[in-house]
């Protein structure tokens, strides 16, 4: 027999991934009270806690005929994280599932323990339940409940000792912790079921150090998740581990299925039925549920924290979810618009076409509003407060976090006489500044574009992990990075004297006065910079890129490097090139020994215009004769990873 069970479970290893059964789920009326048969009883209990130093409250089943003279075996069943004790009791009724089960003859007379899995003296599901002390609570549980609640019921009540007749399950934040806990403690618990397991579950590889020792001292293991539900991710990056490391158990994916009681009533209906029984292969292939092609992205990294919504996909396809049940039409635009699919449950769902890597905008449009995506960070972009998407760029690390020393991002105010208005930067300094007291370093001024502003290039550019690698690999030169804001109007200023539409944005001469004036000042008088010419630069993107360029090229006096990326120079039909900007080309020797760099670039899929207006700028510079660096980003369009790649180069280049 004993070698006909491990026949089996070898077997199951070779084809659990593949099971794709028709899903049974729990039989209509099993969680309806019925009359005619035994009841079981729900106390309340009060223990307590040398963990937490107070007394802690739990509830207690004890099952139809309970008798203090006989011996039962122990379920402690958890709830998630915005309950308490009787959360399981208020709104899954658990005493009548197993009160009909009972009836039914399913399952094995048991003691259920709910007990209260936030360990803490205040307890109660109240106020910001995300607060970091309440989920810390919930990791601390581990501990009351091995030491003082456990003791407690074995003290109390006449149940079984040993592990093989103690159970732990739990919902959501509750699945977690009986993962983390269960599995953390073999010699404590042989059942252990996780049903929609929260993000507070530990990665597999930490769940299950040893799966042959899992093996040995499970009996059952049990994961389930809705299909529709936002954390399925996480119950199927612990089941694609144990299928790998051919540990057994029960995993079931179920069939529209979201994060609520008619999902975790079902779990609490066939878990509790295989408890204390012997398990065999057959019966965890009969309860475990894999739907064919039932796809799991990744979260994206622009995600709210928690948020399972949107999900970057294979091929680079996006999957959004979001709750509008009074909605007539909801649309993702995304680059074009997607009509989404209304599910149950006020649901609406679309997988988009493959989207280009990099940094992207985009809004929901509910019944033709555009608003943004709860479930995503928020990004200054388009003129307004817009949700972003990342889509990771593979093969490259260059704006990620990494372990090397990071500088810091200073938000610096200050009142402008020119624009009669408090301003804001953002300036970034390189690491060891604070340490490194003597030490001066040069500037770079780095402008946002259009419909953006100061936020742009720390958040959607990520220049502080650019600037950081590049540090640490001794590519750049340690230096401050200031990003001010790249719109300013002068309220004295006649505007019938003053150039309109985008060449009034590019040409901006208040702007050049707060440059001038003021922030360049300030920056100098504030932070350790080396003050001239020679070490300092300023670039920007797009309409900053412009920018740049009109400020940097009257004011040569102020600067040494300039840098467009996706912008630099509108050279109107029939003018002469020489005589721009004050004619600062006229003598090009004299100019080619005086600027030290001068940087261009563009995406090779930028729009027409926008193409033909910074290669036009090149190629003048070359007939010219006027040095320059020239870069042509491939693939990349009017967007963030066309600049983010230009200032990787870029800054390379500077102060050397």
């Amino acid at each position: 027999m004993k070698k006909f069970f491990f026949l089996h479970l070898f077997i199951w290893g070779l084809t659990v991934g593949a099971i794709s059964q028709n899903y049974k789920s729990a039989p209509n009326g099993y969680d309806v009270p019925r009359t005619g048969i035994s009841h079981g009883q729900i106390d309340t209990v009060t223990y307590y806690s040398k963990t937490v130093d107070t007394n802690r409250k739990a509830l207690v089943y004890t099952p139809p005929g309970y008798s203090k003279n006989k011996q039962y075996p122990v379920l402690y069943l958890l709830h998630g994280i915005g309950g308490d004790e009787k959360e399981w009791l208020s709104h899954g009724q658990p005493q009548v599932i197993l009160d009909n089960l009972y009836a039914d003859k399913k399952i094995v007379p048991m003691i259920v323990v709910l007990p209260n899995g936030r360990a803490m003296k205040d307890d109660r599901a109240i106020g910001n339940i995300m607060e970091a002390p309440k989920v810390e609570a919930f990791a601390t549980f581990e501990k009351d409940l091995l030491n003082d609640l456990i003791p407690f019921i074995q003290k109390t009540y006449p149940v079984l000792k040993n592990q093989e007749n103690r159970a732990l399950a739990g919902l959501s934040m509750g699945g977690g912790q009986s993962l983390n806990f269960g599995l953390g403690n073999l010699d404590t618990f042989a059942w252990v079921g996780g049903f929609s397991s929260a993000p507070n579950t530990k990665a597999p590889e930490v769940l299950v150090p040893n799966p042959d020792d899992a093996k040995k001292k499970l009996k059952l293991l049990w994961i389930s998740c809705g299909d529709k539900d936002g954390l399925l991710n996480f119950s199927k990056r612990t089941h694609d581990y144990l299928a790998k490391n051919q540990v057994p158990h029960v995993y079931q994916v179920i069939p529209n299925g979201y994060h609520d009681f008619n999902i975790w009533k079902q779990n609490l209906y066939m878990f509790s039925q295989l408890l204390f029984k012997p398990v065999t292969a057959d019966l965890i292939e009969q309860y475990s549920y894999i739907p064919e092609e039932a796809e799991v992205g990744i979260p994206a990294s622009t995600n709210v924290p928690g948020a399972q919504y949107p999900q970057i996909l294979s091929g680079n396809r996006v999957l959004f979810r979001l709750k509008a049940p009074d909605a007539k039409r909801v649309q993702v635009d995304l680059g074009k618009k997607y009509d989404m699919v209304r599910e149950e449950e006020g649901s609406w769902a679309i997988t988009t076409e493959p989207i280009v890597e990099g940094f992207h905008y985009y809004s929901i449009l509910i019944d033709g509003v555009a608003v943004c995506d709860p479930a995503s960070r928020t990004f200054y972009g388009m003129g307004r407060m817009a949700s972003g998407i990342e889509i990771p760029e593979k093969g490259v690390d260059y704006y990620n976090l990494k372990n090397v020393p990071h500088g810091q991002i200073r938000q610096i105010r200050y009142f402008s006489d020119v624009t009669k208005a408090w301003r804001r930067a953002f300036v970034y300094t390189p690491a060891g500044y604070d340490t490194n007291t003597s030490q001066r370093y040069p500037v770079l001024y780095l402008q946002h574009g259009g419909g953006e502003d100061e936020t742009g290039w720390p958040n959607q550019g990520k220049m502080d992990a650019i600037m950081d690698n590049l540090i640490a690999e001794g590519k750049a030169k340690p230096m401050i990075v200031v990003m001010d804001n790249g719109y300013a109007v002068d309220p004295s200023a006649s505007s019938a004297n003053s150039p309109q539409g985008l060449r009034g944005l590019f040409q901006n001469s208040a702007l050049e006065k707060v440059f001038i004036n003021e922030i360049i000042p300030l920056v100098d008088k504030e932070f350790r910079t080396i003050p001239d010419r020679d070490h300092r630069a300023m670039a920007g993107l797009s309409m900053g890129g412009f920018q740049s360029f009109q400020i940097a090229m009257t004011n040569l006096d102020k600067f040494a490097y300039v840098g467009g990326f996706s912008g630099g120079g509108i050279i109107e039909q029939g003018a002469d090139f020489s005589k721009m900007y004050n004619n600062v080309w006229s003598d090009v020797d004299a100019f080619n020994k005086k600027v030290k760099l001068i940087y261009l670039s563009i995406g090779t899929a930028e729009p027409t215009n926008m193409y033909q207006t910074v290669n036009n700028f090149h190629k003048e510079f070359e007939k010219a004769g006027i040095k320059h660096v020239y870069y042509e980003s491939p693939g990349t369009s009017h967007e963030w990873l066309t600049w983010r790649r230009s200032l990787n180069q870029f800054a390379e280049l500077l102060f050397k």
